[in-house]
Protein backbone atom coordinates (compact mmCIF):
# COMPACT_ATOMS: atom_id res chain seq x y z
CA UNK A 1 0.00 0.00 0.00
CA UNK A 2 1.27 3.56 -0.65
CA UNK A 3 0.75 5.67 2.01
CA UNK A 4 -0.78 9.03 1.87
CA UNK A 5 1.25 10.66 4.26
CA UNK A 6 4.89 9.08 4.35
CA UNK A 7 5.64 11.58 7.30
CA UNK A 8 2.95 9.88 9.61
CA UNK A 9 4.98 7.18 10.88
CA UNK A 10 2.05 3.92 11.50
CA UNK A 11 1.24 4.64 14.88
CA UNK A 12 1.46 1.74 17.29
CA UNK A 13 -1.25 3.58 19.76
CA UNK A 14 -3.61 3.32 16.71
CA UNK A 15 -5.76 0.52 18.12
CA UNK A 16 -7.60 -2.16 15.55
CA UNK A 17 -10.60 -3.68 16.85
CA UNK A 18 -11.03 -7.79 16.17
CA UNK A 19 -14.78 -7.03 15.44
CA UNK A 20 -13.71 -4.28 12.75
CA UNK A 21 -15.95 -6.45 10.18
CA UNK A 22 -19.12 -6.85 12.18
CA UNK A 23 -18.75 -3.24 13.38
CA UNK A 24 -18.86 -1.97 9.59
CA UNK A 25 -22.26 -3.87 9.05
CA UNK A 26 -23.85 -2.40 12.08
CA UNK A 27 -22.35 1.16 11.06
CA UNK A 28 -23.44 0.80 7.63
CA UNK A 29 -27.35 -0.53 8.55
CA UNK A 30 -27.21 2.44 11.57
CA UNK A 31 -25.93 5.16 8.70
CA UNK A 32 -28.60 3.83 5.70
CA UNK A 33 -31.71 4.06 8.27
CA UNK A 34 -30.26 7.13 9.69
CA UNK A 35 -29.94 9.09 6.05
CA UNK A 36 -33.00 7.26 5.21
CA UNK A 37 -34.85 9.25 7.91
CA UNK A 38 -33.30 12.62 7.14
CA UNK A 39 -34.28 12.62 3.47
CA UNK A 40 -37.27 10.87 3.77
CA UNK A 41 -39.38 13.97 4.06
CA UNK A 42 -38.36 15.50 0.37
CA UNK A 43 -41.52 14.12 -1.54
CA UNK A 44 -44.02 15.00 1.57
CA UNK A 45 -42.39 17.77 2.95
CA UNK A 46 -44.73 20.41 1.25
CA UNK A 47 -47.80 18.82 2.19
CA UNK A 48 -46.80 18.65 5.94
CA UNK A 49 -45.71 21.78 6.34
CA UNK A 50 -49.52 22.80 4.78
CA UNK A 51 -50.90 20.24 7.15
CA UNK A 52 -49.35 22.40 9.94
CA UNK A 53 -51.24 25.35 9.31
CA UNK A 54 -49.15 27.31 6.77
CA UNK A 55 -51.53 28.25 3.69
CA UNK A 56 -50.00 30.48 0.90
CA UNK A 57 -48.12 28.34 -1.55
CA UNK A 58 -45.16 30.79 -1.39
CA UNK A 59 -44.79 30.21 2.23
CA UNK A 60 -45.39 26.69 1.83
CA UNK A 61 -42.43 26.83 -0.21
CA UNK A 62 -40.09 28.53 1.80
CA UNK A 63 -41.19 27.02 5.38
CA UNK A 64 -40.07 23.73 3.14
CA UNK A 65 -37.12 24.98 2.35
CA UNK A 66 -36.19 26.26 6.12
CA UNK A 67 -37.18 23.05 7.65
CA UNK A 68 -35.02 20.39 5.79
CA UNK A 69 -32.27 22.84 6.05
CA UNK A 70 -32.01 22.94 9.72
CA UNK A 71 -30.93 19.67 10.11
CA UNK A 72 -27.69 20.04 7.93
CA UNK A 73 -27.65 23.12 9.24
CA UNK A 74 -27.17 22.32 13.02
CA UNK A 75 -25.42 18.98 12.31
CA UNK A 76 -22.51 20.96 10.88
CA UNK A 77 -22.45 23.53 13.71
CA UNK A 78 -21.97 20.38 16.30
CA UNK A 79 -19.56 17.76 14.23
CA UNK A 80 -16.36 18.78 15.11
CA UNK A 81 -17.71 18.86 18.72
CA UNK A 82 -19.00 14.96 18.63
CA UNK A 83 -15.76 14.04 16.94
CA UNK A 84 -13.81 15.85 19.88
CA UNK A 85 -16.08 13.97 22.29
CA UNK A 86 -15.46 10.95 20.70
CA UNK A 87 -11.87 11.30 20.81
CA UNK A 88 -11.96 11.67 24.69
CA UNK A 89 -15.07 9.18 25.70
CA UNK A 90 -15.27 6.71 22.72
CA UNK A 91 -16.72 6.28 19.63
CA UNK A 92 -19.10 4.02 20.06
CA UNK A 93 -20.55 5.77 23.11
CA UNK A 94 -21.19 8.85 20.29
CA UNK A 95 -23.31 6.60 18.30
CA UNK A 96 -25.24 5.03 20.90
CA UNK A 97 -26.41 9.18 21.61
CA UNK A 98 -26.38 9.61 17.78
CA UNK A 99 -28.50 6.50 17.25
CA UNK A 100 -31.20 7.46 20.38
CA UNK A 101 -31.37 11.05 19.52
CA UNK A 102 -32.23 10.61 16.04
CA UNK A 103 -34.75 8.00 16.94
CA UNK A 104 -36.39 10.09 19.91
CA UNK A 105 -36.05 13.44 17.42
CA UNK A 106 -38.18 11.73 14.48
CA UNK A 107 -40.88 10.36 16.54
CA UNK A 108 -41.05 13.97 18.16
CA UNK A 109 -41.56 15.36 14.24
CA UNK A 110 -44.44 12.98 13.87
CA UNK A 111 -46.19 14.75 16.45
CA UNK A 112 -45.34 18.42 15.89
CA UNK A 113 -48.25 20.76 15.97
CA UNK A 114 -47.06 23.72 13.98
CA UNK A 115 -44.47 24.66 11.56
CA UNK A 116 -42.13 26.14 14.72
CA UNK A 117 -42.12 22.95 16.31
CA UNK A 118 -41.31 21.18 12.75
CA UNK A 119 -37.90 23.32 12.40
CA UNK A 120 -37.08 23.08 16.15
CA UNK A 121 -37.05 19.55 15.66
CA UNK A 122 -35.68 19.07 12.85
CA UNK A 123 -32.63 21.31 14.05
CA UNK A 124 -32.66 19.09 17.26
CA UNK A 125 -32.45 15.92 14.67
CA UNK A 126 -29.11 17.71 13.48
CA UNK A 127 -27.50 18.49 16.67
CA UNK A 128 -28.62 14.79 18.50
CA UNK A 129 -27.75 12.86 15.17
CA UNK A 130 -24.34 12.42 13.10
CA UNK A 131 -24.47 9.00 12.95
CA UNK A 132 -23.12 8.72 9.31
CA UNK A 133 -20.18 10.70 10.41
CA UNK A 134 -19.68 8.69 13.56
CA UNK A 135 -19.49 5.79 11.64
CA UNK A 136 -17.21 7.22 9.69
CA UNK A 137 -14.91 8.14 12.77
CA UNK A 138 -15.14 4.56 13.86
CA UNK A 139 -14.64 2.59 11.23
CA UNK A 140 -11.42 4.60 10.03
CA UNK A 141 -10.15 4.30 13.76
CA UNK A 142 -10.71 0.42 14.45
CA UNK A 143 -10.22 -0.86 10.91
CA UNK A 144 -6.47 -2.07 10.12
CA UNK A 145 -5.10 0.56 8.19
CA UNK A 146 -4.43 -1.41 5.02
CA UNK A 147 -8.31 -2.18 4.58
CA UNK A 148 -8.95 1.23 5.58
CA UNK A 149 -10.15 2.18 2.35
CA UNK A 150 -12.35 -0.48 1.20
CA UNK A 151 -13.97 -0.52 4.75
CA UNK A 152 -14.29 3.52 4.45
CA UNK A 153 -15.67 3.02 0.88
CA UNK A 154 -18.36 0.23 1.46
CA UNK A 155 -19.76 2.44 4.45
CA UNK A 156 -20.39 4.96 2.52
CA UNK A 157 -22.12 3.12 0.13
CA UNK A 158 -24.34 2.25 2.22
CA UNK A 159 -24.55 6.21 3.40
CA UNK A 160 -25.30 6.87 -0.57
CA UNK A 161 -27.42 4.46 -0.59
CA UNK A 162 -29.59 5.76 2.41
CA UNK A 163 -29.94 8.98 0.43
CA UNK A 164 -31.33 7.44 -2.61
CA UNK A 165 -33.32 5.33 -0.57
CA UNK A 166 -34.88 8.03 1.48
CA UNK A 167 -36.66 10.37 -0.89
CA UNK A 168 -38.10 6.91 -2.73
CA UNK A 169 -39.77 5.62 0.20
CA UNK A 170 -40.73 9.19 1.27
CA UNK A 171 -42.98 9.10 -1.79
CA UNK A 172 -44.47 5.44 -1.08
CA UNK A 173 -45.10 5.57 2.51
CA UNK A 174 -47.44 8.54 3.41
CA UNK A 175 -50.41 7.01 0.84
CA UNK A 176 -50.20 4.01 2.99
CA UNK A 177 -49.74 4.62 6.54
CA UNK A 178 -50.23 8.63 6.85
CA UNK A 179 -47.30 11.25 7.19
CA UNK A 180 -47.18 11.20 10.93
CA UNK A 181 -46.63 7.45 10.76
CA UNK A 182 -44.26 7.92 8.66
CA UNK A 183 -42.22 9.51 10.79
CA UNK A 184 -42.89 7.28 13.43
CA UNK A 185 -41.93 3.98 11.73
CA UNK A 186 -38.30 5.79 10.94
CA UNK A 187 -37.99 5.92 14.35
CA UNK A 188 -38.58 2.59 15.31
CA UNK A 189 -36.11 1.40 12.43
CA UNK A 190 -33.67 4.30 13.98
CA UNK A 191 -33.95 2.31 17.20
CA UNK A 192 -33.51 -0.95 15.86
CA UNK A 193 -30.34 0.42 14.77
CA UNK A 194 -29.39 1.80 18.56
CA UNK A 195 -29.93 -1.77 19.17
CA UNK A 196 -27.68 -2.91 16.76
CA UNK A 197 -25.04 -0.33 18.13
CA UNK A 198 -25.09 -0.87 21.77
CA UNK A 199 -25.19 -4.74 22.03
CA UNK A 200 -23.28 -5.36 18.94
CA UNK A 201 -20.42 -2.95 18.13
CA UNK A 202 -17.06 -3.35 20.18
CA UNK A 203 -14.64 -0.77 20.49
CA UNK A 204 -10.69 -1.85 20.58
CA UNK A 205 -9.52 0.19 24.16
CA UNK A 206 -7.50 3.28 23.85
CA UNK A 207 -4.00 3.33 24.94
CA UNK A 208 -3.82 5.16 28.46
CA UNK A 209 -1.55 8.12 28.79
CA UNK A 210 2.20 8.05 29.54
CA UNK A 211 2.43 9.55 32.66
CA UNK A 212 4.99 12.22 33.23
CA UNK A 213 4.30 12.90 29.26
CA UNK A 214 2.59 16.18 28.09
CA UNK A 215 -0.24 15.03 25.91
CA UNK A 216 -1.00 17.39 22.59
CA UNK A 217 -4.78 16.84 21.48
CA UNK A 218 -6.42 18.63 18.26
CA UNK A 219 -4.38 20.65 15.81
CA UNK A 220 -1.23 20.25 17.98
CA UNK A 221 -0.60 16.50 17.53
CA UNK A 222 -0.53 16.44 14.16
CA UNK A 223 3.04 16.55 13.00
CA UNK A 224 2.26 17.98 9.32
CA UNK A 225 -0.86 19.82 8.91
CA UNK A 226 -1.08 20.49 5.14
CA UNK A 227 -3.24 17.21 4.38
CA UNK A 228 -5.81 17.37 6.87
CA UNK A 229 -6.33 21.19 5.23
CA UNK A 230 -6.03 19.78 1.83
CA UNK A 231 -8.60 17.06 2.23
CA UNK A 232 -11.31 20.21 4.07
CA UNK A 233 -10.93 22.33 1.16
CA UNK A 234 -11.12 19.41 -0.98
CA UNK A 235 -14.27 17.83 0.52
CA UNK A 236 -15.68 21.60 0.52
CA UNK A 237 -15.07 21.71 -3.09
CA UNK A 238 -16.52 18.48 -4.09
CA UNK A 239 -20.14 18.92 -2.38
CA UNK A 240 -19.89 22.56 -3.76
CA UNK A 241 -19.45 21.08 -7.29
CA UNK A 242 -21.66 18.18 -6.75
CA UNK A 243 -24.58 20.18 -5.24
CA UNK A 244 -24.27 23.60 -7.70
CA UNK A 245 -25.92 21.00 -10.22
CA UNK A 246 -28.88 19.82 -8.34
CA UNK A 247 -30.91 23.25 -8.45
CA UNK A 248 -31.04 23.65 -12.41
CA UNK A 249 -31.11 19.53 -13.39
CA UNK A 250 -34.61 19.53 -13.86
CA UNK A 251 -34.98 22.97 -15.92
CA UNK A 252 -31.80 21.94 -17.92
CA UNK A 253 -33.64 18.44 -18.98
CA UNK A 254 -36.80 20.27 -20.11
CA UNK A 255 -34.91 21.74 -22.77
CA UNK A 256 -33.82 18.17 -23.92
CA UNK A 257 -36.89 16.84 -23.72
CA UNK A 258 -39.51 16.87 -26.04
CA UNK A 259 -42.58 15.79 -23.84
CA UNK A 260 -43.00 17.93 -21.01
CA UNK A 261 -44.51 15.09 -18.87
CA UNK A 262 -41.48 13.27 -18.80
CA UNK A 263 -39.26 15.91 -17.29
CA UNK A 264 -39.53 15.42 -13.80
CA UNK A 265 -38.91 11.67 -14.57
CA UNK A 266 -36.10 11.83 -16.51
CA UNK A 267 -34.51 14.42 -13.90
CA UNK A 268 -35.32 11.75 -11.25
CA UNK A 269 -33.17 9.62 -13.59
CA UNK A 270 -30.45 12.01 -13.90
CA UNK A 271 -30.12 12.22 -9.71
CA UNK A 272 -30.42 8.57 -9.30
CA UNK A 273 -28.10 7.37 -11.90
CA UNK A 274 -25.04 9.68 -10.09
CA UNK A 275 -25.75 8.22 -7.04
CA UNK A 276 -26.45 4.52 -8.19
CA UNK A 277 -22.49 5.19 -9.91
CA UNK A 278 -21.59 6.01 -6.48
CA UNK A 279 -22.72 3.40 -4.51
CA UNK A 280 -21.24 0.90 -6.89
CA UNK A 281 -17.79 2.42 -6.69
CA UNK A 282 -17.17 3.45 -4.12
CA UNK A 283 -16.14 0.45 -2.55
CA UNK A 284 -14.14 -0.73 -5.61
CA UNK A 285 -12.30 2.54 -5.41
CA UNK A 286 -11.58 2.51 -1.45
CA UNK A 287 -9.90 -0.86 -2.16
CA UNK A 288 -7.66 0.83 -5.07
CA UNK A 289 -6.81 3.39 -2.49
CA UNK A 290 -5.39 0.80 -0.27
CA UNK A 291 -3.03 -0.32 -3.18
CA UNK A 292 -1.80 2.99 -4.58
CA UNK A 293 -2.75 5.54 -2.33
CA UNK A 294 -5.85 7.47 -1.55
CA UNK A 295 -4.49 10.82 -2.33
CA UNK A 296 -3.85 9.27 -6.07
CA UNK A 297 -7.08 7.94 -6.69
CA UNK A 298 -8.39 11.64 -5.22
CA UNK A 299 -6.41 13.22 -8.22
CA UNK A 300 -7.55 11.07 -10.67
CA UNK A 301 -11.37 10.73 -9.52
CA UNK A 302 -11.27 14.82 -9.38
CA UNK A 303 -9.62 14.72 -13.16
CA UNK A 304 -11.88 12.37 -14.82
CA UNK A 305 -14.99 14.02 -12.75
CA UNK A 306 -13.62 17.38 -14.62
CA UNK A 307 -13.05 16.02 -18.17
CA UNK A 308 -16.82 14.27 -17.91
CA UNK A 309 -18.30 17.62 -17.34
CA UNK A 310 -17.29 18.77 -20.44
CA UNK A 311 -19.73 17.27 -22.84
CA UNK A 312 -22.72 17.70 -20.08
CA UNK A 313 -22.70 21.17 -21.59
CA UNK A 314 -23.32 19.65 -25.13
CA UNK A 315 -25.82 17.25 -24.71
CA UNK A 316 -28.98 16.71 -26.79
CA UNK A 317 -30.79 14.25 -25.33
CA UNK A 318 -31.93 12.91 -21.72
CA UNK A 319 -30.85 9.61 -21.93
CA UNK A 320 -27.18 11.40 -22.84
CA UNK A 321 -26.93 13.54 -19.82
CA UNK A 322 -28.45 10.27 -17.61
CA UNK A 323 -25.58 8.09 -19.04
CA UNK A 324 -22.79 10.87 -18.45
CA UNK A 325 -24.00 11.55 -14.76
CA UNK A 326 -23.87 8.19 -14.15
CA UNK A 327 -19.96 7.79 -15.45
CA UNK A 328 -19.63 10.78 -12.95
CA UNK A 329 -20.84 9.19 -10.21
CA UNK A 330 -18.68 6.17 -10.71
CA UNK A 331 -15.89 8.37 -10.71
CA UNK A 332 -16.81 10.77 -7.66
CA UNK A 333 -17.42 8.02 -5.57
CA UNK A 334 -14.22 7.04 -4.21
CA UNK A 335 -13.70 10.55 -2.87
CA UNK A 336 -15.46 10.52 0.16
CA UNK A 337 -14.38 7.83 1.82
CA UNK A 338 -10.58 8.73 0.51
CA UNK A 339 -10.95 11.91 2.12
CA UNK A 340 -11.27 10.13 5.47
CA UNK A 341 -8.80 7.79 4.77
CA UNK A 342 -5.77 10.35 4.13
CA UNK A 343 -7.40 11.98 7.28
CA UNK A 344 -6.78 8.83 9.42
CA UNK A 345 -3.26 7.97 7.90
CA UNK A 346 -1.99 11.93 8.27
CA UNK A 347 -3.39 12.49 12.18
CA UNK A 348 -3.03 10.34 15.54
CA UNK A 349 -5.85 8.38 16.66
CA UNK A 350 -6.76 10.26 19.57
CA UNK A 351 -7.11 13.30 17.32
CA UNK A 352 -8.59 11.47 14.61
CA UNK A 353 -12.21 12.20 15.57
CA UNK A 354 -12.19 15.54 15.99
CA UNK A 355 -10.73 16.18 12.43
CA UNK A 356 -13.45 13.80 10.96
CA UNK A 357 -15.73 16.73 12.68
CA UNK A 358 -14.29 19.00 10.72
CA UNK A 359 -14.41 17.02 7.82
CA UNK A 360 -18.00 16.74 8.00
CA UNK A 361 -18.54 20.43 8.31
CA UNK A 362 -16.35 21.56 5.80
CA UNK A 363 -18.26 19.26 3.40
CA UNK A 364 -21.83 20.43 4.97
CA UNK A 365 -20.54 24.30 3.70
CA UNK A 366 -19.87 22.92 -0.04
CA UNK A 367 -23.61 21.51 0.69
CA UNK A 368 -25.32 24.74 1.54
CA UNK A 369 -23.26 26.83 -0.91
CA UNK A 370 -23.27 24.54 -4.09
CA UNK A 371 -26.86 24.88 -4.63
CA UNK A 372 -27.24 29.07 -4.04
CA UNK A 373 -23.94 29.37 -6.26
CA UNK A 374 -25.15 26.80 -8.40
CA UNK A 375 -28.58 28.76 -8.92
CA UNK A 376 -26.92 32.51 -9.23
CA UNK A 377 -24.60 31.46 -12.12
CA UNK A 378 -27.47 29.46 -13.63
CA UNK A 379 -29.66 32.34 -13.79
CA UNK A 380 -26.98 34.98 -14.64
CA UNK A 381 -24.85 33.04 -17.31
CA UNK A 382 -27.13 30.14 -18.52
CA UNK A 383 -27.58 26.50 -17.42
CA UNK A 384 -24.26 25.87 -19.28
CA UNK A 385 -22.09 27.72 -17.57
CA UNK A 386 -22.90 26.02 -14.29
CA UNK A 387 -21.55 22.76 -15.73
CA UNK A 388 -18.78 24.61 -17.23
CA UNK A 389 -17.84 26.06 -13.82
CA UNK A 390 -18.00 23.15 -11.82
CA UNK A 391 -15.61 21.87 -14.24
CA UNK A 392 -12.79 24.31 -13.75
CA UNK A 393 -13.53 23.84 -9.96
CA UNK A 394 -12.78 20.01 -10.08
CA UNK A 395 -9.96 20.60 -12.71
CA UNK A 396 -8.49 22.90 -10.13
CA UNK A 397 -8.77 20.83 -7.19
CA UNK A 398 -7.08 17.75 -9.15
CA UNK A 399 -4.18 20.39 -9.86
CA UNK A 400 -4.32 21.93 -6.61
CA UNK A 401 -4.26 18.00 -4.96
CA UNK A 402 -1.47 16.87 -6.90
CA UNK A 403 0.61 19.39 -6.65
CA UNK A 404 0.04 18.96 -2.46
CA UNK A 405 1.02 15.37 -2.71
CA UNK A 406 4.06 16.40 -4.60
CA UNK A 407 4.89 19.04 -2.36
CA UNK A 408 4.87 16.69 0.83
CA UNK A 409 6.19 13.77 -1.11
CA UNK A 410 9.46 16.03 -1.96
CA UNK A 411 9.43 17.25 1.54
CA UNK A 412 9.40 13.57 3.06
CA UNK A 413 12.54 12.48 0.91
CA UNK A 414 14.28 16.23 1.85
CA UNK A 415 14.04 14.96 5.49
CA UNK A 416 14.86 10.97 5.10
Amino acid sequence: MAPDNPAMPSSPSAPESLHWRRNLFVCMLGSFTTIVAMTLLLPFLPLYVEQLGVAEHAAIVQWSGVAYGATFFSAALVAPLWGRLADRYGRKLMLIRASLGMAVAMALIGIAQDVWQLVGLRLLAGLLGGYASGSTVLVATQTPRERSGWALGTLSSAIMAGNLAGPLLGGLLPPLIGIRATFFAAGAVIFVAFLGTAFLIREAPRPAPVKGVKRHDGWASIPDRRPVIAMFVTGTLLMLANMSIEPIITVYVAQLVADAGHVTMIAGLVMAAAALGSILSAARLGRLADRIGAWNVIVGCLAISAVLLIPQVFVTAGWQLVVLRFLMGLSLGGLLPCIASVIRHSVPERAAGQMLGYSVSAQYTGQVVGPLLGGFVGGHFGMRAVFLGTCVLMAGGAVWNWWALRAQSGTHNASS
